[in-house]
């Protein structure tokens, strides 16, 4: 019996889940938040109902690394350290190097590093949280996760953009994708519900949350993606854009008189749901003042809905023929009139989706209809999970 430390690190975050394996029970999971800040959070779930909400501050990632395992022993969930066996860290950007999530060595760090370009918002922080955990628990099995090495598979005709060829051969310029960890779980549990193997099915994959995402999966593997070079791309989002006209870029930007850099930074984080309504950026509020009649918030719905209507839709056409459509994520497994709205704007493709199946929150089902040609299904994404079950799968490698 050992136990396994599944870790997502962020610029001033450290979530965790600690699980017992190989029986992948969850012991223990939480969040240590706002470090380098004056004053930190952290909170932790463990046993039965049990919580431990505490603040007190966190002066980097080393600190708040030495404190999430001192309290995992305070807390009675493990008796000492050396019980963790084995951490396993979410990466964002793995470029093309990782095409599989990898033990952590000095080469791999070095290519995370090299990587922060890519995501510098991430890849750093996490670097940061492997050389952390590496200084507590020196002799941890370690392995990363890339959000990205499940789009690897994407054949270079949808991975490419209509840009000139050498920019993709000198600076790595090409769609790369992202929730690539949660597509690939959802993907494998939709083979199980459907009782055949994943590399013999088509499927349509919708991770959609705050950030979101839609993955066409040919015959087990990824085919194409939403996001692109970046997470920014695709699909209207929370506080994200998607899609938009890079001409429209530049002339809003002289329009306003701002940099490039903040207008990436408006795209980010003042678009999306949050843009068009000019109410917010969670789904519930925006749906609530719509209710109202808000035209500008039902406006914003719709925009959100026919985004990735038209994702779904083009992705069929790819795949030729489509097994399964799978929802999951935030929005993507609690929101009920959103999955039923999006099968019915997709009957024309076989979609039909059961009002009293689908009548549920966040619990793995068959949501089709009777009369659908293709499946659809809720399921919960679990990416901490996958993070430890590769920890197993590269332990026997």
């Amino acid at each position: 019996m050992s136990k396994s430390l599944a870790v997502n690190a962020g610029s001033s975050t450290v979530k965790f889940k600690l699980f017992d394996m190989p029986s992948e029970e969850v012991l223990a999971e939480g969040l240590i938040e706002r470090i380098g800040l004056e004053m930190g959070h952290a909170k932790i779930k463990y046993g039965d109902g049990q919580v431990h909400d505490e603040e007190t501050p966190f002066k980097d990632h080393g600190v708040a690394v030495e404190y999430l395992l001192k309290q995992l022993t305070n807390l009675g969930i493990v008796k000492e350290f050396n019980e963790i066996t084995a951490v396993g860290h979410r990466i964002v950007a793995g470029g093309e190097f990782f095409k599989d999530s990898a033990v952590i060595d000095d080469d791999v760090m070095a290519k995370i590093d090299a990587l922060a370009e890519y995501a510098p918002l991430h890849n750093p922080a996490e670097l940061i949280g492997i050389k952390a955990f590496k200084q507590v628990l020196p002799d941890a099995f370690a392995i990363a996760v890339f959000d990205t090495s499940f789009h690897t598979s994407m054949p270079k005709m949808n991975a490419l953009y209509s840009l000139p060829y050498e920019w993709y051969e000198k600076y790595g310029a090409r769609k790369y994708g992202a929730h690539g960890t949660s597509h690939r779980y959802v993907a494998s549990r939709a083979a199980a519900l459907l009782g055949k193997p994943l590399e013999e099915l088509n499927l349509i994959t919708c991770h959609i949350g705050a950030g979101a995402s839609i993955t066409a999966i040919k015959n087990g593997k990824s085919y194409d993606t939403s996001m692109g070079f970046t997470p920014l791309a695709g699909i209207t989002m929370a506080t994200r854009s998607g899609d938009v006209d890079p001409s429209l870029v530049n002339f809003m930007e002289n329009k306003l008189g701002i940099s490039s850099d903040e207008m990436v930074d408006i795209l980010n984080h003042k678009s999306g749901l949050l843009g068009l309504s000019g109410i917010s950026s969670d789904m519930r509020d925006v749906q609530a003042a719509a209710e109202e009649g808000n035209e500008q918030a039902q406006l914003a719905l719709d925009i959100f809905e026919n985004r990735i209507v038209r994702y779904i839709g083009s992705y069929m056409a790819e795949l030729g023929h489509t097994d399964a459509i799978v929802f999951t994520a935030g929005v993507g497994e609690n929101d009920i009139e959103f999955r039923q709205a999006v099968a019915d704007q997709l009957k024309s493709f076989g979609l039909g989706i059961d009002p009293e199946k689908n009548n549920v929150r966040g619990e793995e089902r068959d949501i089709s209809s009777a009369d659908a040609t293709v499946k659809s299904f809720l399921i919960p994404t679990d990416e901490e999970l996958m993070i430890v079950r590769d920890i197993e799968r590269l332990k026997q490698a």
